[in-house]
């Protein structure tokens, strides 16, 4: 017997994958725009005659045209579900209203569903990531869809949702928490403007799925199936490939799954050949989790009740990864023999950043060979203070040039000069960069038999110009001091203590993608 229940039939039906289970056979969904229609192993979309304002559906032949493109952007990804866009005819032979026509799928097969039951699911996440990366690739270019990349496109985007946040009646984040969220989004753009340029140039910006959530992926036998991109506003699905992707690593943490949304970024990262920096996934997954909180916020103020909390949840989200994705540049400093440049070595290896020598550095520039010997007295030769001057000039272009992308940087240097430490801080008020300083110590013996032990190394340095050094290094109160007596894993432990305390514990999450196979 039929039984009505929330306006649906309960009766066996297949489950989309050939096989049965009991679901309603019919039932209606309504949102903002749309009405979706499910009947058997159908599902039958209409566009509501409304306008929206960022959407207008009011005339049929508007609706039309959208139930079309609906169709031709999603068959991208699901061509077998989207079947096409069919016609309601009146008893009077006229078309009263266009449907678009859909093979209906499981829901205990979606993503987020089996996310939440905890079942393994890595293998059709990583097959999500080459679907994505391969629709990224076969996306067409085009000034329109490049323009939708540039740092202003991004910048204004940002601006306007916090314009709506703050502009509801009832405020729902605090507003401390979103003041934070705003200053770090817009130190990241102002610094950041030759990373989105690059972008562009290398072609990153696609026409994308533009809402790519768990909730409207299916996990099938015979692989995933990739529904409901955004149609209404090419705007919006013009992003960059990074942007498009993060919008689902974000809904996997959103679902208490940080590390598979990690594993389908770096996956994501492979498939399309992207050596992102780690401070760009940051800041795409922060704005896909501010827009998720700026939605919640509006379902709160029509009645929602868990609204809220969720809105709240989402702008911790943003700003956990607004404080992880900041650029930051270290300085590794110290005296010859205290062991800053295995310190920093090691320090750009755990951190994933790119490290700067100035022995390396000071050498190139001399035309000179990196392990060959130039050694000099004090203040002659090639570390002569014309020298000197000219290695930590180009040490700062370099870093820079860097920053300015995105990629965090060490410095691994003496920085005994205080106008050198001076240009530093300069360089990272530019860049709107942290700035972290790391002055390595260690006793007079320890450093005397490191000296002596040296052989075949880049650094010219000896125990005579460890001597003066000494006698002319500058205060340096800003820089933590790292003692490196200890054994040299102990030593990075320090040194990663200090780092996280100035980072106030803030998770470092997504690491640079070692694109190993998935």
């Amino acid at each position: 017997m039929e039984t009505l229940s929330g306006g649906s039939w309960s009766l066996p039906g297949t489950d989309g994958d050939g096989g049965t289970s009991m679901r309603p056979w019919a039932q209606v969904k309504e949102t903002h725009a749309g009405v979706v229609i499910l009947l058997g192993d159908h599902a039958f979309k209409l566009k509501k005659p409304v306008d929206l304002g960022f959407l207008d559906f009011t005339t049929l032949e508007a609706r039309r045209a959208m139930c079309r493109k609906e169709v031709e952007l999603n068959r991208r990804l699901a061509p077998d579900v989207y079947e096409g866009v069919a016609d309601v005819t009146g008893p009077d032979g006229r078309v009263w209203e266009h449907l678009v026509v859909m093979r209906r799928m499981p829901d205990e097969r979606r993503l987020s569903a089996l996310v939440r039951v905890g079942e393994t699911v890595e293998d059709a996440v990583c097959r999500v990531a080459r679907m994505i990366a391969g629709m990224h690739a076969r996306s067409p270019h085009s000034s329109r869809i490049d323009e939708q990349g540039s740092v202003q496109a991004l910048r204004s985007r940002w601006t306007a949702s916090f314009r709506e946040v703050r502009a509801l009646p009832e405020p729902v984040i605090d507003a401390g928490v979103l003041g934070e969220i705003e200053r770090l989004t817009l130190r990241f753009l102002d610094g950041r403007e030759p990373l989105f340029a690059a972008r562009v140039t290398e072609g990153r910006i696609v026409d994308g799925h533009g809402d790519l959530l768990a909730d409207d992926i299916f996990c099938l036998d015979d692989g995933p199936r990739i529904l409901d991109c955004l149609e209404f506003d090419d705007r919006l699905r013009f992003v960059d490939g990074l942007d498009d992707a993060a919008f689902l690593a974000m809904d996997l943490e959103r679902l208490g799954a940080p590390r598979l949304a990690e594993l389908f970024l770096r996956w994501y990262a492979e498939f399309s050949g992207d050596p992102s920096p780690p401070s760009l996934w940051h800041h795409y997954v922060a704005y896909r989790a501010f827009v998720r909180a700026k939605v919640a916020c509006l379902r709160h103020g029509q009645g929602d009740s868990d609204a809220a909390w969720e809105a709240r949840r989402l702008a911790e989200l943003t700003l956990d990864h607004l404080q992880a994705g900041a650029v930051t540049l270290v300085l590794v400093g110290g005296l010859p023999g205290t062991g800053k440049s295995t310190l920093a070595a090691a320090v750009a290896d755990r951190l994933g950043c790119t490290l700067l020598a100035s022995d390396r550095l000071r050498k190139e520039l001399a035309g000179i060979s990196p392990h060959h010997p130039a050694p000099a007295p004090f203040g002659e030769g090639i570390y002569r203070a014309e020298s000197t001057r000219r290695t930590y000039t180009e040490l700062l272009s370099r870093a820079e040039r860097l920053l300015n992308l995105g990629e965090p940087v060490v410095v691994d240097a003496s920085w005994t000069d205080d106008a050198h430490r001076t240009a530093a801080v300069g360089l990272a008020r530019r860049t709107r960069a942290d700035l972290l300083a790391l002055c390595c110590t260690a006793a007079p013996q320890v450093t005397a038999e490191r000296l002596a032990r040296r052989t075949g190394g880049i650094s010219d340095a000896d125990q005579a110009i460890a001597t003066a050094m000494t006698a002319t290094m500058a205060p340096w109160p800003d820089a933590t001091e790292i003692d490196t007596d200890a054994p040299q894993e102990q030593t990075l432990n320090r040194a990663m203590t200090a780092i996280h305390a100035h980072w106030a514990g803030v998770p470092r999450r997504f690491r640079r993608p070692r694109m190993e196979p998935g």
